[in-house]
């Protein structure tokens, strides 16, 4: 799953080296925290938040299908 977050902020970017992502376990979920270059964070998180949105409920499908919860952060 860190792969496919990875994949979709680079693809969003302009910057791509710039972008990391941790993985921390909080009980029964895994947190990705998705940082970005400053000048790109507006990219990732969207008009009215709809692109986070949109990555999240990506995540939550994929993680669905595994079974398991997580959640995204976007940090700066």
């Amino acid at each position: 799953m860190k792969e496919f977050i990875e994949f979709i902020a680079k693809n969003l970017v302009d910057k791509p080296e710039e972008v990391s992502i941790t993985e921390e376990l909080r009980e029964s979920k895994t947190v990705f925290k998705l940082k970005v270059g400053e000048s790109d964070i507006g990219k990732v998180i969207g008009k009215q938040g709809k692109t986070a949105q949109a990555m999240r409920t990506l995540l939550s499908a994929v993680s669905a299908k595994e079974g398991k919860r997580v959640i995204l952060e976007i940090v700066d």
